[in-house]
């Protein structure tokens, strides 16, 4: 079993709102990483940044991805971060991999630098989102399979572009 399609990006690109309607497109079942972590501990991703810090989450991500990527077929929404870990790389390498592009201005309209997302918190969070850009867009393009760009496009634009590449005719999946 494996996800007909893993998607990655960072904050604001699309990665909750693209990925539950291209599964819906699809006729598959949608799944969330950072849902699956919530879920297993019953707290928030921003608590456990909080108390325990970004390494103890980052081993939890890494654990959950690992889970997903082997026993989910639909479509499957990775939190930002985790394509950053190098197990969870080499684990995507073998899965088709959709990574989601936002650029500065629409990310940042986007997230509207929420509090609710811990790395984009502090003093200037304009500045802390462009290096948080520049540090993984690198990681993201590393993992993909396809690229889309997400700024001035609407959601349903995006997965009707992602479902005519992902949609394979049942003669050729025998």
């Amino acid at each position: 079993m494996s996800p007909r399609a893993v998607i990655v990006g960072p904050p604001g690109s699309g990665k909750s709102t693209v990925g539950p309607l291209l599964a819906e497109t699809l006729g598959l079942v949608f799944r969330d990483s950072d849902a699956d972590i919530v879920a297993r501990t019953g707290r928030s991703i921003s608590d456990i940044f909080a108390e325990d810090g970004e390494a103890a989450f980052r081993a939890l991500e890494e654990e959950a991805v690992t889970t997903a990527l082997a026993e989910h077929s639909g479509v499957l929404s990775l939190g930002g971060g985790a394509p950053l870990t190098s197990g969870t790389r080499a684990r995507l390498a073998a899965h088709t991999v959709v990574f989601l592009n936002v650029g500065l201005a629409a990310g940042v309209q986007r997230t509207g630098l929420s509090s609710a997302r811990p790395l984009l918190a502090g003093v200037n969070p304009r500045a802390t989102f462009k290096k948080l850009l520049d540090e993984r867009v690198p990681v993201y393009r590393e993992v993909a399979t396809v690229e889309v760009v997400t700024d001035d496009r609407t959601p349903a634009e995006i997965v009707a572009d992602l479902a005519a590449g992902l949609v394979v005719p049942a003669e050729a999946k025998e």
